[in-house]
């Protein structure tokens, strides 16, 4: 993670907040002896008690991720946006680089696998608060052969997070003006993730 100052996000609250709004991630790790990282998003719950932040979710079973994993069960998960391109034409003085705003959060953390009644009753939370109850596709819904069925082919998980740190690079080191404009030109461009940003950038000012 490129640790520019003004960009710098510190405030735990906000980056838990983030990793909420954007909780399809990417979940990083190698396995002992491996010579590539795996890595795979995926939809987590984001859970907090008292201090401490876990995720859970559920992925497929004797993947490249599952097998890194259980040899290595250190993790990284990257919370990531849609970013934008920023035209230094944009600024008062254009005599500087162009650059990308984008937001992200890196947490550290160790992984755990869970046992059968455990992977179920992660895919059920994440079924309720995705879906809801009372609808056809509802957990609570679903018919016991396949939910039988579909809890053999995956496995459950549960992050402890250790370390989390983010980047939110939204031209806090420009001026006002800057800040401004660029935010105009975000929402007259509009392509890819140019209006998030320009969001994100007017909450900053507000």
């Amino acid at each position: 993670m490129y640790r520019f100052s003004p960009a710098i996000e510190k405030d735990r609250t906000k980056m838990i907040a983030f990793a909420k709004e954007q909780s399809f991630a990417m979940i990083v790790g190698i396995g002992i002896g491996d010579e590539y990282p795996a890595a795979s998003q995926i939809p987590l719950e984001i859970i907090e008690e008292g201090d401490q932040l876990f995720f859970s979710g559920h992925l497929m079973r004797k993947t490249d991720h599952h097998l890194a994993f259980e040899k290595n069960n250190h993790v990284l998960v990257i919370f990531t946006c849609p970013h934008a391109y920023i035209d230094a034409n944009w600024y008062e003085d254009p005599k500087s680089g162009s650059t990308v705003n984008y937001m992200a959060v890196h947490a550290k953390g160790i992984i755990e696998f869970t046992d059968e009644a455990g992977t179920r009753a992660a895919v059920k939370q994440i079924t309720d608060e995705k879906i809801g109850k009372g609808t056809p596709a509802s957990f609570d819904q679903l018919p016991q052969e396949y939910i039988d069925r579909m809890v053999k082919a995956i496995v459950g998980f549960k992050i402890t997070v250790k370390e989390m740190e983010a980047v939110f690079a939204l031209s806090r080191g420009k001026s006002v003006n800057d800040q401004k404009n660029i935010i105009d030109q975000l929402e007259k461009r509009n392509i890819g993730g140019d209006t998030f940003i320009a969001g994100k950038m007017k909450a900053l000012l507000t």
